[in-house]
């Protein structure tokens, strides 16, 4: 396998970070939805729309000369929340991988990067909305993300940062 990358993620990426938000929200409860028809959900596409805000952090992943990978941090407020809302304070993760770089640590590698960043930036918490059935439900436990709110088949989590060593 190709080495991987992991840089920051820059306002022209904005294009990619909605394919991997798609990615995202193919869910076990809602799988194959097309880029269009997951984009025209306003409650999916709040996670991409305007990319960047000031308060936006991202990372991507990359393979020698194209992108397959990526996870960022948004912040919402109560009349606008994302999946995973828990406070305005609180930025909430999205994160895809290309499905044929999936099961290969790329997941891993970009949270601990972007958690590294987050640190950097003096970001406390972070949260995110998974489905039980979802693969990656297991990663998010595996680095520190706990369960503060459960939904009839999703779960709101939580991470502290700083309870987090960095790697």
């Amino acid at each position: 396998m190709d080495e991987i990358l992991i840089r920051p993620a820059r306002a022209g990426d904005a294009d990619f970070l909605a394919d991997m938000l798609v990615e995202a929200a193919n869910t076990p409860s809602h799988p194959g939805r097309s880029r269009a028809e997951a984009l025209a959900d306003p409650a999916v596409a709040r996670y991409v729309e305007g990319w960047p805000r000031a308060t936006d952090l991202g990372v991507v992943a990359e393979r020698p000369g194209r992108p397959v990978g990526a996870a960022w941090l948004r912040y919402f407020d109560e009349t606008a929340p994302g999946y995973g809302y828990v406070r305005s304070d609180v930025p909430e993760l999205a994160i895809g991988v290309d499905a044929a770089n999936r099961g290969n640590g790329i997941g891993r590698d970009l949270l601990r990067a972007l958690h590294d960043a987050a640190r950097q930036r003096g970001i406390d918490q972070v949260c995110l909305s998974v489905e039980r059935a979802n693969p990656a439900a297991r990663l998010y436990a595996s680095e520190g993300f706990e369960v503060v709110d459960r939904r009839e088949i999703a779960d709101t989590m939580l991470l502290s940062l700083w309870g987090c060593p960095e790697r």
